[in-house]
């Protein structure tokens, strides 16, 4: 929301009582935007208070903004709740990983270490990426915890048994106040940790074909390339309005290499 005496963008806008506009921090106090109803705060401020046998002499009041600088997170910290969050979330990311091969390659149970190693690579992906968000918050003096959603929950049991998976248990919930360069960077994190897994996994791709290792590094390249490139789509709650909302050109290099890879990885199976 833009401030209606300076018409900067703020992202924590303050309420006049008086005129029931909104300003920014610098312009909250009706005398510093220049209230036309500001006359109705002078009258309170002006009133006599009357206490019988009390002399009381109103002190003359003076406000001041402090600007608190945002102080730099050395710690990853988890609380208690959110571990049991993160527990619950790779509980329901596993399901789903071992629920893969009924609608994918049904012959996948008959080899239980690969299905492990494959489900175990889809829960670290996922992970990693929520992960990221968390420290990156943190790193900038943000609250940041991993919270798992009732719908979201739902929504990930119901994809274990159909054939439509929509992986969504939980995501990092951040507070704090924190400008448009913060929450893009923020956003961005999850997004670039899965581009970074799937370079990873496109090496080990390319070196061991030919092995039965090679499946699981494979599917490790298609699963980040594209939980990087969906969540790069600048729309809705995805990380990528939020870093389009903050930089087109870091949005547009960031989703064309995560659009490359998962073209890469669909095209040289």
């Amino acid at each position: 929301m833009k401030c209606k005496r300076c018409d900067v963008e703020t992202y924590m806008p303050f309420r006049c009582p008086y005129c029931g506009e909104f300003f920014c921090t610098e312009h909250r106090l009706p005398e510093n935007h220049e209230c036309p109803e500001y006359w109705k705060a002078k009258n309170l401020r002006e009133q006599p208070t009357t206490t019988p046998k009390i002399e009381r002499v109103e002190p003359s009041y003076q406000y001041t903004i402090t600007v608190m600088p945002q102080t730099r997170g050395k710690t990853i910290r988890f609380s208690t709740t959110e571990l049991k969050h993160l527990l619950a979330g790779v509980l329901l990311i596993l399901a789903i990983g071992f629920s893969m091969p009924l609608y994918w390659k049904i012959e996948l149970y008959g080899y239980p270490e690969l299905l492990s190693s494959l489900a175990i690579i889809f829960t670290f992906s996922f992970i990693a990426h929520e992960l990221a968000h968390k420290i990156t918050a943190q790193h900038h003096g943000l609250w940041a915890e991993f919270r798992v959603t009732l719908p979201g929950a739902l929504i990930t049991l119901l994809s274990i048994v159909s054939p439509f998976k929509i992986i969504s248990p939980g995501a990092v919930m951040v507070g704090g106040m924190a400008d448009r360069e913060t929450i893009g960077k923020t956003s961005i994190a999850g997004p670039l940790t899965n581009i970074v897994l799937a370079l990873f996994f496109l090496i080990l791709t390319e070196s061991f074909r030919g092995s039965i290792a090679f499946f699981a590094f494979y599917f490790g390249l298609l699963v980040n390339s594209f939980i990087a490139m969906f969540n790069m789509i600048p729309f809705g709650i995805l990380d990528g309005f939020k870093v389009f909302f903050w930089n087109k050109i870091v949005w547009a290099l960031v989703f064309s290499a995560a659009l490359a890879l998962t073209l890469y990885a669909y095209t040289h199976a």
